[in-house]
């Protein structure tokens, strides 16, 4: 069975986190993402504050736009974490939306290459090892961590393409799926991942952590999730959320489970009217799904 876990849309302000952080902790969320969107939130300093209020709780970040960030802060912003609650960070990288990255200055020609140089680097110096590196867009000089992770948390990488879904398979330890795909789409790029696993000569197998737009409730929490997902993709199927009662979302869990997810992590609606109430329903599934 998938991991379950629920976002925190940087839609809502930061003083509303505290009360959904905790929510989640009482209800047995396992897992509370963040998001690193511009220009709204930075997802350590939220990270670092939720663990801190929290004994059990997995904080996981999907994602820290690579461009915005050198590797090297990356490295140091992980391994701080790691090292200050152990175990209980799940860091991720991507491209980052292409117009907000051309607003700060930050836009790259080829972000297929930057996720090539910068994942290896990043989890080389989550590792301790001393990085030396002269790439299109990653560049290190004998680069070493002084206080690297006692044990280095695994590096996911989101996609949404092929090429760059083979090409997290190859270099990183897991993708993130962005919310709006089918079951059919899932466990096709599910296999283009482990493609790209596999061409590496990697051992194991990669995560794949899907995010579900979700709605507890009737109509209105369904128009609202279907008015989410529509609003980064106007032709999106409205077959694509999760909606209903607890038992009508563990059983869309597990068909995106049975496509290939290892990790179904169930997104709000950016104007989701109780915050609180959606992180105790996530627990309900938690615990439904064992």
């Amino acid at each position: 069975m998938p991991r379950i876990g629920a976002i925190f849309q940087p839609a809502f302000p930061p003083e509303r986190f505290r009360s959904v952080v905790e929510s989640a902790e009482e209800a047995g969320v396992p897992e509370l993402w963040l998001w690193e969107d511009c220009f709204r939130e930075s997802a350590f300093a939220a990270a670092s504050a939720a663990l801190a209020w929290t004994d059990r709780l997995k904080v996981g970040i999907g994602i820290a736009p690579m461009p915005l960030r050198n590797v090297a802060l990356t490295a140091m912003e992980i391994a701080t974490v790691e090292r200050l609650f152990p175990g209980r960070i799940i860091p991720g990288v991507g491209h980052g939306v292409l117009d907000w990255m051309g607003q700060v200055g930050a836009r790259v020609a080829s972000p297929l290459t930057l996720m090539r140089e910068y994942v290896p680097a990043l989890r080389s110096l989550l590792a301790g090892d001393e990085v030396t590196t002269d790439g299109r867009y990653v560049r290190l000089d004998r680069v070493r961590l002084d206080w690297p992770p006692a044990t280095a948390p695994a590096v996911l990488a989101a996609g949404e393409g092929p090429k760059t879904l083979h090409l997290t398979g190859e270099v990183a330890d897991g993708t993130i799926i962005p919310a709006g795909a089918s079951t059919d789409r899932i466990a096709a790029s599910a296999e283009t991942v482990a493609g790209g696993w596999s061409a590496a000569g990697r051992d194991g197998a990669p995560e794949i952590v899907v995010f579900l737009v979700a709605g507890f409730g009737g109509d209105e929490a369904r128009e609202r999730a279907i008015a989410d997902l529509r609003a980064w993709n106007p032709n999106a199927d409205a077959s694509l959320v999760a909606t209903g009662g607890v038992d009508d979302v563990v059983a869309t869990v597990q068909r995106y489970a049975a496509a290939g997810a290892t990790s179904v992590i169930l997104q709000p609606a950016q104007d989701e009217p109780d915050l609180e109430g959606f992180s105790a329903r996530v627990g309900e599934v938690a615990t439904l799904i064992g």
